[in-house]
């Protein structure tokens, strides 16, 4: 264990030099995130107001607040660009530089975004959290903040987070066949949006499809830790949710290897 850290710090040090030295970028992100953020407030505050009722689907407009911002926040969290990579490198020939190193071609990814969200965690979970909270206590007139609940989401991101990377990991695979991804990247990103609640809570939706997606590998990127933090879910149905993101790290992790070994018989780079 010590020797495999010892290769991959620097893969940590890179990602955080990274973030570091990209400061203007990394805010501007953040910032039009934040936008973001604001502009789904507006848009459900006139659908409940138009709608004239104080619960919609379940969701007060305090609980609708909360979730927009939890959804900002957990979506930074688990984020991660290996298919960008994936497709940058297949696309340029650098590829060929990691494959010669006697070194894990997913685990440089995956430390090198640990050291990206090093920043990211220390610069916006503190801030989001309370503000998060503050915003709550004005609607509820109390503090909601459970420690134990806050522990249990910290560790559904963690999970959501590994369900992602593999993922974009096996979907950046398809790059070793089409060559380029930026236009499949930007249909996935908006699929993945919907499919993990991240545009409109899973609630909305029809019962039976409702079931359906949440059994699909995209509920628990956002759409579980959400509801994990706002006490949606406990008991049985808390340790069924965290076990369905546990099924799918293991699934993607073992289909990234499967496809890893198949994908690379057929590598071809246009640059280099």
């Amino acid at each position: 264990m010590k020797r495999k850290l010892r290769i991959y710090l620097p893969f940590i040090n890179a990602g955080l030099q990274e973030a570091t030295t990209y400061r203007a970028d990394w805010c501007f992100r953040i910032l039009g995130n934040i936008l973001g953020c604001f502009i789904s407030y507006f848009i459900w505050k006139a659908v409940f107001l138009s709608g004239g009722s104080e619960i919609i689907n379940g969701f007060t407009m305090p609980q609708m607040v909360v979730y927009i911002f939890l959804m900002f926040l957990t979506s930074t969290l688990v984020s991660s660009g290996g298919t960008f990579d994936i497709g940058e490198e297949i696309r340029d020939g650098s590829i060929a530089m990691r494959m010669i190193k006697p070194i894990s071609y997913n685990s440089t990814f995956l430390f090198q975004e640990l050291g990206n969200k090093i920043m990211t965690v220390f610069v916006l979970i503190v801030p989001l959290v309370a503000g998060v909270e503050i915003v709550s206590a004005l609607f509820t007139g109390s503090v909601q903040f459970n420690i134990a609940r806050f522990g249990l989401y910290i560790f559904s991101c963690v999970l959501a987070y590994l369900v992602n990377f593999f993922f974009n990991i096996c979907f950046g695979f398809i790059a070793f066949v089409i060559k380029y991804l930026w236009g499949a990247n930007m249909m996935k990103n908006c699929i993945v949006g919907f499919l993990s609640g991240a545009i409109i809570p899973l609630a909305f939706l029809p019962d039976v499809i409702e079931k359906i997606f949440l059994l699909l590998p995209f509920a628990s990127l956002n759409y579980t830790p959400v509801m994990i933090y706002m006490g949606m879910y406990s008991g049985t149905e808390l340790l069924y949710y965290l076990g369905l993101q546990l099924f799918w790290v293991l699934g993607f992790w073992g289909l990234s290897k499967f496809l890893w070994k198949a994908a690379t018989k057929r590598l071809c780079v246009q640059g280099g």
